[in-house]
């Protein structure tokens, strides 16, 4: 599958730092910085960018949940590559200050990606707006809209159609749960409010369908892709960086430093965080709910594998949406 116009965006940082609240060592995020950079990918994203509070305190959280500028700094100064990719970070809606953030020529960040739920679109595009001022690249990632009324996340969209600084708007199988078809039907309803070439794609692998939901993606016009090295992320992770680098068959990326930076940095770190497929995450992402809960069941290690204990768990009757 080759065609020029597609951008890949690696999320590995900010999507693998929900496992172990942004605690990558510095030469971590640099050994990975240095892969983006050999392997071509377009987009780099390094983290959160939240403000500092009694729910996200710098005693818990690593430096890649605030991105600070000059912390994004050293690991951009950390290697003078042939390509340079651009560098995003992440707003969650809620949690940040918009002064804090620096104009765009006075800071190394090219991009802002706002996240927030159908019912906080208004406070994203807020958000979008300001960061478009500031001289940003924006997108709006809207989560869990496999869970959304469907009336609901339509109203939330003639909102984002009335939002001309707004450069990408994310599809986001947050949970994980969504079958090709649902892929294409939610890209179609995406497409009648904001043009194709707008659209851009997140998927998780719950149900082992990342990959092929970014590939049907793909197939329906979709030019922005988020992937992560080794697939790394909540849960079960996101779509794998080196499978789609591989799939794109763009001779500007070359995937061989991905799978060096596996072998040397990620094949050790599984040996302390976890992430990927099991039947725990897949019976999450098959009930359509949001990991946490799948998550909170794998910490226990005596009984993190009881996938049937797992099952009678989420399905009874009495427990309601987790």
């Amino acid at each position: 599958m080759y065609r020029k116009e597609i951008k890949v965006l690696d999320c590995t940082i900010r999507d693998g730092g929900l496992i172990n609240d942004y605690q990558f060592s510095e030469k971590f995020v640099k050994a990975v910085y240095r892969a983006i950079c050999d392997s071509g990918v377009d987009y780099l994203e390094l983290g959160k960018k939240l403000v500092e509070s009694e729910d996200y305190p710098r005693s818990k959280y690593g430096p890649w949940n605030f991105s600070d500028d000059d912390v994004v700094q050293r690991i951009v100064d950390s290697y003078q590559g042939k390509h340079r990719p651009q560098l995003s970070v992440m707003f969650d809606v809620g949690r940040v200050d918009i002064a804090t953030l620096r104009d765009k020529k006075d800071s190394p960040i090219d991009m802002v990606r706002t996240a927030c739920y159908v019912h906080q679109v208004d406070k994203g595009l807020d958000l979008v707006k300001r960061c478009k001022e500031k001289g940003y690249a924006t997108t709006l990632n809207i989560m869990a809209v496999s869970a959304a009324i469907e009336a609901e996340l339509m109203e939330a969209l003639e909102d984002v159609a009335k939002t001309p600084e707004l450069d990408f708007l994310y599809l986001v199988d947050s949970y994980g749960a969504y079958y090709s078809e649902q892929v294409t039907h939610m890209l179609n309803l995406y497409g009648k409010y904001v043009p194709r070439e707008k659209l851009a794609f997140h998927g998780h692998n719950n149900i082992q369908l990342a990959y092929s939901n970014t590939q049907q993606a793909i197939i329906d016009g979709v030019n922005m892709l988020d992937a992560t090295i080794n697939g790394i992320g909540r849960g079960a992770g996101n779509c794998c960086l080196e499978l789609l680098l591989g799939f794109l068959k763009n001779p500007k990326f070359d995937v061989r430093p991905i799978y060096r930076v596996i072998q040397e940095e990620f094949v050790p770190l599984r040996q302390e965080i976890e992430w990927g497929y099991n039947d725990i995450y897949g019976i999450s992402g098959l009930m359509n709910q949001h990991p946490r809960e799948a998550m909170k069941f794998r910490a226990n290690r005596e009984k993190r594998d009881n996938c049937y204990d797992f099952h009678e768990l989420v399905t009874r009757q009495d427990v309601g949406p987790v």
